[in-house]
């Protein structure tokens, strides 16, 4: 079976999703931009149990999580209250 072309599929980009699972009501999941200059770009808002799947993209290189929140990666799970 041939693996598909990165380049020719925009939503397939190899990156690996992560979890964010809210603890308490308002969590902040921030999105930073990549290049020269870090800046927000998109911001989120998590209520207790919400759930946010999330991916880093071309125009994502890291998030910033505000709040009681439990982020699971494939390498393992952080508890931002630890």
């Amino acid at each position: 079976m041939d693996q598909p072309n990165k380049s020719n599929n925009p939503n397939t980009n190899g990156n690996e999703y992560f979890v964010i699972k809210a603890k308490d009501n308002g969590v902040h999941v921030i999105g930073l931009t990549r290049g020269q200059d870090t800046r927000f770009h998109h911001t989120e808002k998590l209520d207790k149990g919400e759930v946010m799947i999330a991916q880093f993209t071309e125009h994502t290189s890291a998030v910033k999580v505000r709040g009681k929140a439990i982020i699971m990666t494939k390498y393992g799970t952080i508890d931002t209250e630890e």
